[in-house]
């Protein structure tokens, strides 16, 4: 199984990191994690009402908001947050994970924490919306360089505007990216315009799975 760049792992290099999904305990734990953390999502993140109220960023209003931050930046959600992604990722050989500032920076530090606990480097980065005017004028932070496999991620996507900008930035520096991961997507288009880039879009939860939980909650 590849693994993920940088492996400080003293167990034997012959053996696999994680047998994602293959073994029992380790898919039990997955689909814990996964049930466990839809339920903070529904009670924290998501918002619904009868009519269009809520703005979104294309400007047009929806009956349907997630606010993923009042999960990711939550003591019991970022800890699940971080083992789903990293689960995700274990097998893809990548150097580092990031994505557009602000969504993507909690589970872009959750993840290599998570990693880490594993003896696995792993480098966070974040995507500037602008460059920095002054110092180094970075538009990218954090330990990756050009030729670098990265992974992009975003907290949700509704026409995949925010992950686009963030793979557009991430091909200028030169990295290679190897899948995008949303948290949530909100079913809308924005996984077609992504795969319309040529990437792999993988959503760990959609809209229609959170309307459900919801449902769910309140009987």
């Amino acid at each position: 199984m590849p693994r993920l760049a940088g492996l400080t792992n003293s167990r034997s290099i012959d053996k696999p990191l994680l047998l994602v999904g293959k073994e029992d305990g380790v898919l039990k734990s997955n689909m814990n994690n996964k049930l466990a953390l839809i339920k903070i999502l529904a009670e924290k993140s998501l918002k619904v009402s009868k009519e269009p109220e809520f703005p979104l960023a294309s400007g047009r209003k929806s009956n349907f908001y997630v606010d993923c931050k009042m999960t990711t930046l939550f003591s019991r959600g970022l800890p699940l947050v971080g083992q789903i992604i990293f689960e995700r990722i274990a097998s893809l050989n990548i150097k580092g994970i990031g994505g557009l500032t602000l969504g993507a920076d909690p589970i872009a530090t959750a993840t290599p924490m998570v990693a880490g606990q594993r003896g696995i480097d792993l480098v966070s980065f974040v995507i500037r919306k602008e460059s920095k005017k002054h110092g180094l004028m970075k538009g990218i932070e954090g330990g990756v360089t050009p030729g670098d496999r990265v992974v992009i991620i975003d907290d949700v996507i509704t026409t995949g505007g925010s992950a686009i900008k963030a793979i557009d930035k991430a091909e200028e520096a030169g990295l290679e990216i190897v899948k995008v991961i949303v948290l949530v997507d909100r079913e809308e288009g924005g996984r077609e315009n992504i795969q319309k880039r040529g990437y792999e879009v993988e959503a760990i939860f959609t809209k229609s799975e959170l309307m459900e939980e919801h449902d769910r909650l309140k009987k």
